[in-house]
């Protein structure tokens, strides 16, 4: 079934991938129509997710941060599949960076370096930074249930000089390419929610108690990795830029969960300025109401 899926599918993302990018843009105005208007994609979720988010805001500028949200997620899926054909030329030309310039620096110390972000604007178009850098560029990911929709995407990534490593091999593999003095640079969205059982770690994100993803954290300081965050900004459609902002390139300087916290609050910034941006989708406070009794006691003594 997974490969029967797969041949039904492709061909619908190939032809989507080789529009011009002003029919491509058309399509995906259409799509946006269709998912917010007629289906509801999702819509209870997301609008749920920045009440919590912003419960300062009105009705009506929840509902238009909503609706450029939409806009912005139907634009960022398409150009997901617009990667299986773009050339050098066209991504380098959308997805630009303002000080490549940190990351030389980096590459002439011969210090790894691991880059984190959220689910902001496009990390999926951050492949091309592997035509920039000195480092081996690698993904972390959760692998795709279709194997060949899995493989489709690895490719997508090696055309661009980029490599993918599954969540589950991410520590062994990162620890070992330490070890054998790889010179290498990880990407980690961090906004990830860990099942509560499993939390090492949980902080206020926009104001509510929720576990974090700590495991970039652990790596660094492991592997003695710079850490740096993306400041990712849509510039126009279809148009990115990113600034490299240096959280540390000492990380066993800092205390347990201090680098995570750092980008825990970075990213909360970015999101305050242009909300439209974030992956509101995401059930990032599915788990507030399981917050430990200890944490609670805790912030309550703070």
């Amino acid at each position: 079934m997974q490969l029967v899926a797969y041949i039904l599918v492709y061909p619908l993302i190939w032809v989507v991938s080789i529009l011009p990018f002003r029919i491509f843009y058309f399509v995906s105005d259409c799509i946006f129509f269709l998912l917010y208007y007629v289906i509801g994609y999702r819509k209870k979720v997301v609008r749920n997710n920045i009440q919590i988010a912003f419960p300062e805001k009105s009705e009506n500028e929840i509902i238009a941060i909503e609706k450029k949200f939409y806009h912005h997620m139907v634009d960022l899926f398409m150009e997901m599949m617009k990667s299986l054909s773009m050339s050098k030329k066209q991504m380098t030309k959308r997805f630009t960076y303002t000080n490549l310039e940190v990351l030389h620096h980096y590459g002439k110390k011969k210090q790894n370096v691991s880059l984190v972000c959220g689910h902001y604007a496009s990390w999926e178009w951050m492949m091309s930074l592997g035509y920039f850098i000195e480092h081996k560029g690698y993904g972390i990911y959760m692998p795709i249930a279709n194997k060949y929709f899995d493989r489709l995407v690895r490719k997508i990534r090696m055309k661009h000089e980029a490599y993918l490593i599954p969540v589950k091999e991410a520590s062994k593999t990162v620890v070992k390419h330490h070890k054998d003095g790889e010179l290498s640079m990880y990407g980690f969205a961090m906004d990830q929610s860990p099942m509560p059982h499993r939390a090492k770690y949980w902080r206020k994100f926009f104001g509510v108690t929720v576990p974090v993803f700590v495991g970039a954290e652990e790596l660094a300081k492991a592997c003695d990795h710079a850490v740096i965050f993306l400041d990712i900004q849509k510039v126009k459609r279809g148009y990115y830029q990113t600034t490299f902002k240096v959280i540390t390139d000492t990380p066993n300087e800092y205390e347990n969960y201090q680098i995570t916290d750092t980008f825990t609050e970075m990213l909360e910034e970015q999101i305050r300025k242009a909300p439209e941006y974030y992956l509101w989708t995401h059930r990032r406070w599915k788990h507030r109401d399981k917050v430990p009794t200890e944490v609670l006691e805790t912030q309550t003594a703070h």
